[in-house]
Order: structure tokens, then C-alpha cells, then sequence
């Protein structure tokens, strides 16, 4: 019988969504492109969210672990936010360790993981891997959260006042997400919203769904704080390349086209001396 040779990829690459389908797919269709480039990807999900949804089969592979929640999720549990981190953070580490002792999958070297979950950063440093930050959201609504986390903005915002934020224009507080103009409403998501930013200095990369000629005022301003990629827009591919449509080569032409994001992301791992890819 012949032995049948293994493919070899340029990095193994784990990804790691905030299980809210508004999160999980943009950041499948990030996993979709970094696959194209020869690169293996892990998704990981918990297990609530494997069972609850449908995952096309895709260039991936799709490992689950435990929130504590595996039965009813996290909409029916008041401390979610608590026990997935406790919980979530120790089976993340033995999936990662299991992986990086098997023989049939090439190991770790990267984890991007949505910005709702922060303390996956901690698992990564402990295991000595590269860690990207995900954000879901465009670069201006991002801003706000972190001015609010900054304490630069208070919450509640006082009707009739003005807000100024870098690279943005000013607007009134009817004009703001929802999360925080009516905040009493949402104290749990504006917790995870503020919260992004515990440890967002020490990643590795922070990667934002958007490219650069969308925002280009508040990236210059945000690029000046972390170490910032835009790697957007996550949309479906046939909406971004060539051959659909005049808008869609308009926008591959003007530098929106996620291969080329990607294609930089790759790039500048590559050079990253933590672990080179």
C-alpha cells in the first residue's frame, strides 16, 4: 500500500469565535480565506453552539469545548460571562495541548479570537503562541466602546451632548449603538462590549473586519495605539472578487478586497520573531 504523503501548510492557525451567530460568521469567512493561502484551521465552537447551528462543510476543521453551558447556551445564564471564562479558558488550553502532542496535525502557531473573550490572550501567552484579536464590529463603533472603557465617555450620556471622538465626526447621543444610548437595557452586552479592551495592549495583532479606505481617519488614530490590521471586509467571496459585479471590482481595485488583507496579515506573521510562520 502506498503511503500516502501529508499536506504540508504554512501555519496552523486556531480560531476561536464568540459563540453569537453574528460573531461566528464573519469570522468563518476570515477562516475561509486564510485556508485558501495553504494555511489549517481550527474552528473552535462550544458545544451548546455545534449542536445549535449549521456549519457548511468548509476548508476547516471544526473542534467543540465546554462553556458550561452545554445544554441550554448562554441566553439562559445570568453568570455566562464568568463560568465561560473559567470553564472555557481550561478546556481551550488541554484542546490546544492535545493538538500540539498529536502526530497527524501540525501544531498551533496562531490563535484568533474574537475580542469578546479576551481571556483567551492568557492561554495563548501561557503556551507561548502568537494571539490576534478579532473584532467584529467596523473600526468607529469599536471607538466608542473604548472611550467608554477609557472612561473618556460616561455612561449614561446625558441628553443633548455632543460627542467627539478621534476620527470621527460629532454626533448626539440618539446617534450612538444602542448598547449606549440606552444602556440600562443591555448592562450585560455593554459589560462584554467595555470589557474588549482588558488586555488588548499585549496581543500579538489586532485584526478588524473593515479595510482601510472605508475608515481611514479612525485607523490612522487606532494604529497609533495597537498594532492594528484591517483584514475585511468578511463577506462572502463571491461578493468581493472580479468576476461579480462592477461594485465588487470597484472594490478589489481600491485595496477593499479581502485576499489582499489577508495576504498582509500572512505577511507580517511571517516576520513576527515570536514564532515564525
Amino acid at each position: 500500500m502506498e503511503k500516502v504523503e501529508k499536506k504540508a501548510y504554512g501555519a496552523h492557525i486556531l480560531v476561536f469565535p464568540y459563540p453569537l451567530q453574528g460573531h461566528i460568521n464573519p469570522i468563518l469567512q476570515f477562516s475561509k480565506r486564510l485556508a485558501a493561502k495553504d494555511v489549517k484551521i481550527t474552528v473552535v465552537l462550544t458545544n451548546y453552539m455545534a449542536k445549535t447551528i449549521q456549519i457548511q462543510d468548509g476548508p476547516f476543521n471544526v473542534e467543540t469545548i465546554s462553556d458550561g453551558y452545554d445544554d441550554v447556551g448562554w441566553s439562559a445564564a445570568e453568570d455566562y460571562i464568568e463560568r465561560f471564562e473559567t470553564i472555557g479558558s481550561k478546556a481551550l488550553a488541554e484542546l490546544i495541548e492535545r493538538i500540539q502532542n498529536s502526530d497527524d496535525t501540525p501544531p498551533v502557531s496562531c490563535v484568533v479570537y474574537d475580542s469578546f473573550v479576551p481571556w483567551v490572550l492568557k492561554v495563548t501567552q501561557k503556551l507561548n503562541l502568537v494571539g490576534a484579536v478579532f473584532f467584529t464590529q467596523p473600526l468607529a463603533v469599536t471607538s466608542i466602546y473604548y472611550y467608554i472603557y477609557r472612561g473618556l465617555l460616561n455612561v449614561p450620556v446625558p441628553d443633548g451632548e455632543m460627542i467627539s471622538i478621534p476620527g470621527l465626526p460629532q454626533f448626539k447621543v440618539l446617534e450612538l449603538p444602542s448598547f449606549v444610548s440606552d444602556a440600562k437595557s443591555f448592562p450585560h452586552f455593554l459589560r462584554l462590549l467595555v470589557d474588549q479592551f482588558c488586555n488588548i495592549e499585549r496581543a500579538d495583532w489586532v485584526l478588524f473586519n473593515s479595510f482601510d479606505k472605508l475608515e481611514p481617519e479612525v485607523l490612522n488614530w487606532m494604529a497609533k495605539l495597537w498594532r492594528v490590521r484591517t483584514i475585511g471586509p468578511t463577506i462572502p467571496s463571491k461578493y468581493l472578487d472580479k468576476r461579480i459585479e462592477e461594485l465588487a471590482v470597484q472594490a478589489v481595485s481600491e485595496g477593499g478586497s479581502s485576499d489582499k488583507n489577508v495576504d498582509e496579515f500572512l505577511e507580517a506573521m511571517k516576520r513576527e520573531k515570536k514564532n515564525e510562520i
